[in-house]
């Protein structure tokens, strides 16, 4: 049954958040930050600069939630806010810093960030999640075997590498070259997607 509107616990919070109340900003963000984190951690390949965007975003959220459409899920919001933000900071990396592999921590891939073009930073006119993950699971099906199994095994299941590993019948420095391969391959089939229209090509 509908109360002007407001018909579910998301609803009810929203709009104590429109009206000023951080708590309720706050109970919304705890709910959604764990998969906030987990989408910006498979963008950008490293936690400091996925938390730092994450919270960027619900800063952003809450700046601007009087913007936020009442007939859409504010889970839906929020995802496509973490991924402009996302997207912004791998358009920055690309043009501002380069990563020496030297540099890089065991187990973690060189940075390669997409090329982006589009700078507007409206939420509304960003990639929704669903849209990104469908591109990512259509590629990881075309990726050899080989590859796909370390991603599903370490990037899906989340298994901790000397797991995925022993799944694999190989050893753990062997399953983190493995992996930093197939996350390679996935992040160049991803690019192709990426042409004049910036982000918004992958959903084009």
């Amino acid at each position: 049954m509908q109360n002007n509107g407001i018909n579910n616990v998301d609803d009810l919070l929203v709009a104590r958040a429109r009206s000023g109340d951080r708590d309720a900003f706050e109970e919304l963000t705890r709910k959604y930050y764990d998969s906030s984190l987990k989408l910006a951690l498979y963008l950008l390949r490293n936690r400091e600069e996925a938390e730092d965007e994450v919270q960027n975003a619900y800063s952003k959220a809450f700046q601007n939630i009087h913007l936020f459409r009442e007939e859409a899920k504010f889970s839906t919001w929020i995802t496509r806010i973490v991924l402009n933000c996302c997207l912004m900071r791998m358009r920055k990396l690309k043009r501002v810093r380069v990563r020496p592999i030297e540099d890089t921590m065991p187990g973690e891939e060189t940075i390669t960030a997409l090329q982006l073009t589009d700078e507007r930073p409206s939420p509304e006119d960003s990639l929704g999640r669903t849209q990104i993950l469908s591109r990512l699971q259509y590629e990881m099906r075309r990726i050899p075997p080989l590859l796909r199994n370390v991603l599903e095994l370490r990037d899906l299941k989340e298994l901790p590498m000397p797991e995925v590993a022993e799944q694999l019948g190989i050893s753990v420095p062997a399953a983190k070259s493995r992996l930093l391969r197939a996350r390679q391959e996935l992040r160049n089939r991803m690019e192709k997607h990426c042409g004049r229209l910036g982000p918004a090509t992958l959903v084009a």
